[in-house]
């Protein structure tokens, strides 16, 4: 008995395992019976057993045309049988995807992010006006929070200023404005609630592990 058991290291590879060793064999016998006709059987019920696996995608037109491909893609294309949908290639297959263009940036302040050179573009492309002149004063307050959580104590909002008008490549000005920007104690005092918040929570969380595994009496 012993003698007979398989591992499967020993057993042939396994060309979409998610599917297991049992469809797979029975793919291998319908490319093994002789009439077609049998086959066309055959193959009806293993797509059948298939679409089992996922019965909430059985009925969907697109989900039939994958199980057809993927039923040829594990008899490594020797299937004969007539198939609803046109049969895969096994070349198209075995082609390499072409590579992806990633978009590559790289900001002279990398500490405000790539969504503020985001932002300001969309600023750039408004309108004159009131909702352009908030917009312009968010990404300004946005990027002194970014500033201070480089583990910066305070910073003036002409640095902010500065920034801003390089970023913007010279479109966005505030330097001559009026208004002040938050201030850098109002944005710590933020961050520094949230800090004390999770620590109170897990705070919370040891006290009742703590109190767990006491005796009461």
């Amino acid at each position: 008995m012993i003698e007979n058991i398989e591992y499967n290291t020993e057993r042939p590879r396994l060309i979409i395992p998610e599917y297991g060793r049992h469809i797979q064999k029975m793919v291998d016998y319908a490319v093994a019976i002789e009439s077609k006709e049998e086959r066309n059987k055959i193959a009806q019920a293993i797509i059948g057993v298939m679409g089992n696996l996922n019965p909430h995608l059985r009925d969907v037109p697109d989900f039939q045309h994958k199980l057809w491909d993927q039923i040829f893609i594990m008899s490594d294309f020797k299937l004969d049988v007539d198939s609803p949908y046109p049969k895969p290639s096994k070349e198209l297959l075995a082609e390499r995807p072409e590579p992806l263009n990633y978009p590559q940036s790289y900001p002279k302040y990398r500490f405000y992010g790539n969504n503020i050179k985001k932002m300001i573009d969309v600023a750039n492309s408004w309108e004159e006006g009131d909702l352009k002149e908030a917009l312009k004063f968010t990404i300004a307050n946005h990027m002194k929070k970014s500033y201070l959580n480089w583990n910066k104590d305070t910073v003036e909002d002409s640095v902010i200023f500065q920034h801003l008008f390089e970023l913007s490549d010279g479109k966005i000005n505030l330097a001559d404005s009026n208004e002040n920007l938050s201030d850098s104690s109002n944005l710590l005092r933020a961050k520094s609630k949230g800090n004390n918040h999770g620590r109170q929570n897990n705070g919370k969380k040891n006290y009742r592990n703590n109190n767990r595994n006491k005796k009461r009496f």
